[in-house]
């Protein structure tokens, strides 16, 4: 009922060129593929070359954020009129790397989630603990915490495109994986708090995604689990053959 996404967050990598680059190698390598949704979100200054290049294909490109205003004096946002401006379609919102170095609140994550359904886009919230809060069995506290503010105030019709990331801060980078049984564990939360807060049966039709050290090695056994959506993969994404094969994970 839910179909998978494979998404690829390219962080603060690629020039145009290199991924103009990518794509060249890619697209031949997932051409036809329809099992899963495949998206990737690289830099700002790249976005518009991989919209053009992507156009027609099966793979959708998005933001790595955005601010949720639609103009003002900000200078270095974007805006959600200009993502949809340039036909963007999906955007990462509350990656544990802009809460952590740009000081991103829940609130924003909010605001930013009212704004990317007004604007029609496809909002990835991005959720997840540190190592510490894990420790000290605070897991379920701060996925908690983080879904109700995320949601608040966000209506159950026009929520329809949401998907949410799991993506535990500890093993994002680090090489380190959580075990499938964690994930699934992790995703049950996610699910029941936003049963919570938007009812069930949208619960129940929303694409709860992994993120954290996917490689092409471990996607099978992550992807196999009834809970996990897809992948929210970081550095796996960055070369095309890589990323293909996690893209063309056995089922």
């Amino acid at each position: 009922m839910r179909k998978p996404l494979i998404a690829g967050n390219w962080k603060m990598y690629k020039t145009p060129r290199e991924s103009l680059a990518f794509l060249e190698k890619f697209l031949p390598l997932v051409e036809g593929h329809t099992r899963d949704e495949i998206a990737l979100f690289p830099t700002m200054s790249s976005l518009g070359y991989v919209l053009e290049a992507t156009e027609g294909t099966n793979v959708r490109a998005g933001a790595q954020t955005m601010h949720w205003l639609n103009e003002g004096p900000y200078t270095g946002q974007t805006s959600p009129t200009m993502l949809a401006s340039i036909n963007c379609t999906h955007v990462l919102l509350g990656h544990s790397e802009r809460r952590i170095y740009a000081n991103e609140t829940d609130d924003m994550v909010n605001w930013k989630l009212k704004a990317a359904i007004g604007h029609n886009l496809v909002p990835i919230v991005c959720v997840g603990e540190t190592m510490d809060k894990r420790q000290s069995g605070l897991t379920e506290a701060v996925l908690r915490w983080q879904i109700a503010n995320a949601l608040n105030g966000v209506e159950r019709e026009g929520s329809e495109k949401l998907i949410i990331a799991y993506e535990p801060v500890w093993a994002i980078g680090t090489g380190s994986t959580a075990t499938p049984t964690v994930v699934s564990e992790a995703h049950r939360i996610i699910r029941r708090e936003v049963a919570e807060r938007l009812g069930q049966e949208r619960a129940d039709a929303t694409r709860i995604i992994y993120g954290g050290s996917v490689k092409p090695e471990n996607a099978s056994q992550l992807m196999a689990q009834p809970e996990i959506d897809g992948a929210l993969v970081g550095g796996g994404s960055l070369d095309a053959e890589t990323f293909a094969r996690i893209v063309k994970y056995s089922a």
